[in-house]
């Protein structure tokens, strides 16, 4: 595929994302966290025009003054609109943006043409496409945070059927350990924060060949979980009970349904578990007597998988499958983003992007935690072993789940 037709089928992905939102659906902004529909269409824009485009003789951005408003936290690019008020905007208007990545659009087309071959740009236009790509999954955790709050329990999709699928036992890999190579190859593109590749010393340890189910998850709230001390960080049983939290946020209170994508549905018991903080994944395997994986033995035994299959976004079901069955290592990739216990910081060596690029990873390597694996509203071609996503230990509106490992 060219990368003409890669931006041209990443662009229109974000606009098939949305097509079954009303303008109404599109502006609102349920927490700070989160931003509107269509912000994300906006910015994701934004990005090509400023980074490929502004440069250009002759260029004329489509409006003054949308620098501010669809900047994100390039502090060296210029001031921007505060990110808890983006629902505050009643303009521009869906349409007025949608007429934007028209018209950016146009330019990047005959732009990509003048420049093919040009590794520089062709760098710089890849990772715009990367970065659109994960706003595409920010779309749809964000309006789905943001349909939660409703009384009516709206869906997103009403028309998609998930298939079911008992999960097998769980049981343990082994792995050995010893010195090992983590980060990109250097094949294919890469975020900063994935390199420079090193060596680690891994323990020998195990990882359990599936993630962890609903079921099992209950089992760990009906133990009394959600109070029992021993098993939280500090800084989790004080999030828990100021925020009183007593389940995953999405689960009813009788723990027989979940709010989706699809709305209201049945708790199935063999799904993957979704929607969990760090401080709960972390307390969960304590309680099953294990721990969350090092990063590092995460990727290790991801980097060894045949192909890079599982339930993405290009699946379309927007939710969670089974857990995992027959035996094998299943899921590594898909169905949920899977918490770590390391902490998001450089590799060693680490150089972030030069310029303003330079902001996008590792001004934000504090206070953070690595997840690994992608989701089921992940594309499938922008993740792969070496990825590392990263947020704060008490998000949970992310597809996030666990998978459980053990030292040897």
């Amino acid at each position: 595929m060219t990368l003409l037709q890669r931006y041209l089928d990443i662009r229109q992905t974000s606009l098939d994302l949305v097509a079954p939102l009303r303008p109404e659906d599109m502006v609102i902004q349920s927490m700070p966290d989160a931003s509107p529909a269509r912000w994300h269409l906006a910015h994701t824009t934004w990005f090509f025009e400023h980074f490929l485009l502004s440069g250009e003789a002759g260029f004329q951005p489509f409006r003054e003054g949308w620098d501010y408003l669809f900047n994100s936290y390039y502090y060296s690019v210029g001031d921007m609109y505060k990110r808890p008020q983006r629902g505050l905007l009643s303009r521009p208007t869906v349409a007025e943006i949608v007429e934007y990545r028209r018209y950016v659009d146009q330019q990047m087309e005959e732009l990509i043409a003048n420049n093919s071959g040009d590794a520089e740009f062709e760098f710089l236009l890849t990772l715009g496409l990367n970065h659109e790509q994960q706003h595409q999954e920010l779309l749809l955790t964000d309006i789905k945070h943001a349909f939660s709050l409703n009384p009516l329990k709206p869906a997103y999709r009403d028309d998609i059927e998930l298939p079911g699928g008992k999960p097998s036992a769980i049981s343990f890999a082994e792995f050995d350990g010893g010195i090992v190579e983590i980060g990109s190859s250097g094949r294919g593109f890469c975020f900063d924060n994935e390199t420079p590749r090193h060596q680690v010393l891994l323990n020998p340890f195990s990882l359990a060949v599936r993630q962890v189910s609903n079921v099992e998850y209950r089992a760990f709230i009906e133990d009394n979980g959600y109070r029992r001390p021993e098993l939280w960080l500090s800084a989790g049983w004080a999030t828990i009970q100021e925020q009183q939290w007593e389940r995953p946020v999405y689960w009813s209170q009788d723990l027989e349904s979940e709010f989706s994508l699809l709305g209201e549905i049945d708790l199935d018991p063999d799904r993957s578990v979704c929607h969990l903080s760090y401080f709960e994944a972390d307390a969960y395997a304590r309680w099953a007597g294990a721990r969350l994986p090092i990063e590092a033995e995460w990727e290790q035994v991801a980097a060894a998988e045949p192909a890079l299959a599982g339930n993405l976004l290009d699946n379309r079901r927007f939710h969670p499958g089974s857990a995992g069955a027959d035996g094998r290592m299943a899921q590594l990739f898909g169905n949920t983003w899977e918490w770590t216990q390391s902490a998001y910081s450089a590799y060693p060596g680490f150089k972030p992007l030069a310029g303003s690029l330079g902001e996008y990873n590792g001004k934000f390597m504090y206070g953070q935690m690595v997840l690994r694996g992608g989701s089921c509203v992940t594309p499938a071609d922008h993740i792969r072993a070496s990825y590392r996503n990263f947020f704060y230990p008490d998000a949970r509106w992310q597809f996030s789940g666990l998978r459980l490992a053990k030292d040897a």
